[in-house]
């Protein structure tokens, strides 16, 4: 049997959803990746925030539809401010922290924890919304998780290709890129 118009009309649906969730790794990974960034950093960040794009729809989905009003735009802020304090950490490494100069998520587990977390957040929110409709979850996921790690992997790279033409003044470039995107989402 065949796929009739409904499951590829879903198919694509999803996978345009999940390039748009996934775009937020990529422009991020870029200001990430212009602070100068080891290839195995590369795919533990992306593996990391590809398995937060499949957590958080999931549980957004678990949390129901009641929620979906609330927390939408909670999910937003947070994301936003966590961002900021990223930024605002790395331009502070830039300029007051001498020889160490590279972002948090390349010194802690935590780090890289928070990150991914805020990239996700949005996936949250989409996961409450399929709590509405009747969705294959398990098909949206996974396609979540594999265009945001393909994605985040893609910006990454070409932030570190980026980074090395601006020199020394490329994290300021990705922290600012970060701010940016942070602000962007809290105002």
């Amino acid at each position: 049997m065949g796929w009739g118009a409904l499951q590829w009309g879903e198919l694509i649906t999803v996978l345009m959803i999940g390039v748009a969730l996934g775009m937020d790794a990529f422009s991020l990974g870029v200001g990430m990746g212009m602070g100068g960034i080891r290839l195995l950093t590369i795919a533990k960040v992306s593996i990391t925030i590809g398995v937060f794009h499949i957590i958080m729809p999931l549980i957004g989905i678990a949390f129901g539809i009641f929620l979906t009003s609330y927390v939408g735009y909670i999910a937003v802020y947070i994301g936003g401010l966590i961002l900021v304090v990223l930024g605002l950490h790395m331009l502070w490494n830039c300029f007051f922290d001498g020889e160490e100069k590279s972002p948090i998520l390349k010194k802690t587990f935590w780090g890289l924890l928070l990150f991914s977390f805020s990239v996700s957040l949005d996936a949250l929110s989409v996961g409450l919304s399929f709590g509405l409709f009747r969705v294959n979850v398990a098909l949206a996921v996974l396609i979540f998780g594999v265009t945001s790690t393909v994605l985040a992997a893609t910006g990454l790279l070409l932030g570190r290709r980026v980074g090395g033409w601006f020199g020394e003044y490329s994290e300021v470039f990705g922290a600012l890129i970060l701010l940016g995107f942070g602000l962007k989402f809290l105002l």
